[in-house]
């Protein structure tokens, strides 16, 4: 099937899968396959996203591969023979043994001609794959088994790779140190530093591993290291799984040939949950996956600019770094604004300069604006999440009433909008006001048999302690009745419960407990026929169950 893939065949190429999932339906790729067998269309749907073209200057005829961000500059492995008077080749290759190169970068991801990036970490084996604290004073980077000047091999003569730490000290890297977890029989290789560097990620045979190779992780505490830890089959499979790298936003990519892709080695990505778990691995699409080896993608956040590497077709040698720009995130990382319009409820003039208020799903405020001169708002992304409610509250103003509206986001990236009208005050507010019905707050309804504040409730409660702060010698007697049903003492203790339960939170909201007053009224002022024994629906009953809010001084 990846034979077939790499030439583009990929209806063949499931054929073979199908066959695989028979014959080995045991094998996670066999169940991946089983689980989702339309991935070609999912991959479809996250391609386009990324602009690419060839990192230019950098690459060599050779092989160029595994960038990491080191301030400036770029740095990262080449095979590339730069001269001298002895040049060593690897058998398996003939090409040079890898050392690390520099270039800086440009703003707009442009690479400068490349420079080797430090004698002391260049040794005469394969150095590759950096990366660095964010002090910029700790490089992890692998070499094959070759420390101190001594060459390491496994039982079967194999010099395997090994993860080393070096240390900047007067502007030189050196003590360069073998991780406590490396070992002649298995290689360590390609780390990845978490954004707050107390995490190594890194990719592994050693026993335990799944496949050909897994991802691991290991805790940093000072210069003492955890015991590695597999991450398990979200990301691992019976093939390959390298090359991770995890962004500022705490996003882990990493390229897999045992993952659903488009062929050789795909780079995939997963997003950290809040409890520092993976659920999902996403393929990123073309164009940086294709039928060939794409691999070590590398993305500055905030930017959008990065670098992945790949044996593509019209490269300039074995594997070339690619550079690319995110244009379009991918369905997971959703990017939402919303956008707030306040108009006039009649004619729909926009009304400047009002109060908005954002509150979270439990009303609670996130943020207080103020519309501009065209009366819009947009609050930009790092206040919005995708698919979730908010509560959007406008205040009256120059005669206008307060009014709010639920919001709940988009799925996907975009603009969620929302237009907010309010409505002029046409009546003046004076003794024996019922605020619910003059500035159109709708009833407090309670659960029945309950007297706590509802969430739905306690927004329109927080309309009334705007009137209220609006109006400060304003008096306002609380009335609280309930349905017909239970007795009549019982729902008469019910209803004072509601007023006292009304009056406390307002008062917790600042409000004077001497302008307030309040008590029940059972079921003695029913407001449609749902009297004792009449049959009622529970929406007629609920309407019975209600406060009122009756000014009694201004």
């Amino acid at each position: 099937s990846q034979a077939l893939k790499s030439l583009g065949e990929y209806t063949k190429a499931n054929e073979m899968l199908e066959k695989f999932n028979q014959s080995k339906g045991d094998d996670s790729r066999a169940q991946k396959y089983e689980a989702k067998k339309n991935y070609l269309e999912i991959i479809e749907e996250n391609s386009g996203r990324y602009s690419v073209e060839n990192a230019g200057a950098i690459n060599s005829k050779y092989s160029d591969y595994g960038s990491a961000f080191y301030g400036e500059e770029l740095v990262f492995a080449s095979a590339r023979d730069t001269g001298g008077v002895f040049s060593r080749k690897h058998k398996w290759t003939n090409q040079s043994f890898t050392n690390l190169y520099q270039s800086k970068v440009g703003g707009d991801g442009n690479l400068q001609e490349a420079d080797k990036f430090s004698k002391s970490t260049n040794s005469k084996f394969h150095e590759s794959t950096p990366v660095f604290t964010k002090d910029g004073k700790t490089m992890y980077f692998t070499r094959n088994n070759y420390v101190d000047g001594k060459k390491g091999r496994s039982g079967e003569k194999v010099m395997l790779l090994k993860i080393l730490k070096a240390t900047l000290v007067d502007d030189k890297w050196g003590n360069v140190v073998e991780l406590p977890f490396n070992s002649n029989e298995y290689s360590v290789a390609h780390p990845a530093l978490s954004p707050d560097d107390k995490t190594l990620y890194f990719a592994s045979d050693m026993p335990g591993t799944l496949g050909a190779s897994d991802l691991y992780k290991v805790s940093i505490d000072g210069d003492s290291y955890g015991e590695p830890e597999n991450l398990g089959a979200v990301f691992n499979t019976e093939a390959r799984e390298t090359f991770p790298f995890i962004s500022d936003e705490n996003e882990l990519y990493f390229a897999s040939d045992g993952q659903l892709g488009l062929g050789g080695l795909d780079i995939f990505v997963s997003k950290m949950e809040e409890d520092g778990t993976f659920k999902e691995v996403h393929n990123v699409g073309a164009p940086v996956n294709g039928k060939d080896d794409d691999f070590a993608f590398l993305i500055d956040t905030q930017t959008k600019f990065g670098f992945f590497t790949s044996n593509r077709e019209g490269g300039q040698g074995y594997d070339d770094i690619y550079k690319f720009k995110e244009n379009i995130p991918l369905p997971y990382k959703c990017e939402q604004t919303l956008a707030i319009a306040v108009v006039d409820q009649e004619t729909g003039a926009v009304i400047p300069n009002a109060q908005i208020t954002l509150m979270d799903e439990n009303m609670q405020t996130i943020e207080q604006v103020f519309a501009d001169e065209n009366g819009k708002y947009t609050f930009e992304k790092d206040k919005i999440e995708c698919d979730k409610d908010y509560t959007v509250r406008v205040t009256g103003i120059n005669g206008y009433s307060s009014n709010e509206k639920p919001v709940h986001t988009a799925e996907k990236t975009g603009e969620t909008f929302v237009e907010i009208p309010l409505e002029k005050n046409r009546k003046q507010i004076t003794t024996g006001t019922d605020l619910a019905e003059t500035l159109q707050i709708k009833n407090i309804l309670f659960d029945l048999d309950k007297s706590y504040i509802r969430k739905d409730a306690a927004a329109q409660l927080a309309l009334l302690v705007e009137v209220m702060n609006d109006h400060p010698k304003m008096k306002v007697d609380v009335r609280s009745h309930t349905d017909s049903r239970q007795t009549h003492e019982y729902n008469e203790r019910l209803s004072d419960r509601r007023a006292k339960s009304t009056i406390n939170w307002l008062i917790k909201q600042g409000i004077s407990k001497d302008r307030l007053t309040g008590r029940g009224y059972g079921e003695t002022q029913l407001i449609n026929q749902c009297a004792d024994g009449v049959e009622c629906t529970e929406e007629e009953h609920q309407k019975n169950r209600r406060s009122e809010f009756i000014v009694l001084e201004m």
